[in-house]
């Protein structure tokens, strides 16, 4: 079938390899010093990797392609980076906001692409945070999100939340975070991320403190507590 997909100029590619950090699908690689597209059915053909080159050596085409496999790319998130993808460059140095603590960073933070079996959630604090919270309160980094990793998930507009609970029982079962603090919105659509978060738990077979944080719709605390 037909569709839109990505098309790399080998005579401009240098094999930088930024475009494969930019491809939270896993549809690109180097290979042999060039960008090579490795699964056609892991590209989307939104061009997300288009502005991450700095060669201008990425666009898009419509040709013969297979269909895009969303199931496959969730697949994959849940199984350990391979060693070229652990080896991936990072194009940009985090410099920390002034006036902010420097912290940890990690990409990406929606809970549909991340892998749960990174070894960054080891050991960490993490704050699952409902998609409109960070834009809603003015705090967010310095009162919530500070010495935490983030997750990002929206319960009401994100589909499959079976992958979901999947996800995070892998990280609290047996990638090892130590505490998940859930930051919604007092609006119902958000209790169910909270319900996503118990079955995991559960899910899991392993106890860690979780806290629940519900915002107002205008971005103040409304309550805090912890969640046995």
């Amino acid at each position: 079938m037909k569709k839109t997909i990505v098309k790399i100029d080998d005579k401009r590619c240098n094999g930088c390899g930024i475009c494969v950090t930019g491809c939270h699908e896993g549809a690109l690689q180097v290979v042999d010093g060039k960008a090579v597209i490795v699964r056609e059915d892991y590209c989307d053909g939104l061009g997300a990797c288009i502005p991450e080159c700095p060669q201008g050596a990425i666009s898009l085409e419509e040709r013969e392609a297979e269909p895009f496999d969303e199931k496959a790319v969730l697949e994959r998130t849940l199984q350990p980076l391979s060693e070229h993808e652990s080896k991936a460059p990072c194009k940009n140095e985090w410099q920390p906001l002034q006036g902010l603590a420097p912290r940890h960073v990690q990409f990406p933070v929606q809970l549909h692409l991340i892998n749960p079996r990174n070894s960054i959630f080891k050991g960490a604090d993490v704050l699952l945070a409902a998609d409109c919270t960070a834009f809603t309160t003015q705090d967010f980094h310095t009162r919530y999100l500070k010495n935490k990793l983030l997750v990002i998930a929206c319960p009401k507009l994100d589909t499959n939340r079976d992958a979901y609970i999947d996800k995070l029982a892998e990280m609290i079962g047996n990638t090892g975070i130590e505490t998940l603090t859930v930051l919604i919105m007092e609006v119902p659509c958000c209790g169910g991320l909270l319900e996503i978060v118990k079955k995991a738990r559960e899910k899991s077979g392993r106890y860690i403190p979780v806290k629940r944080i519900v915002l107002t719709v205008r971005g103040d605390l409304k309550s805090e507590e912890w969640i046995k």
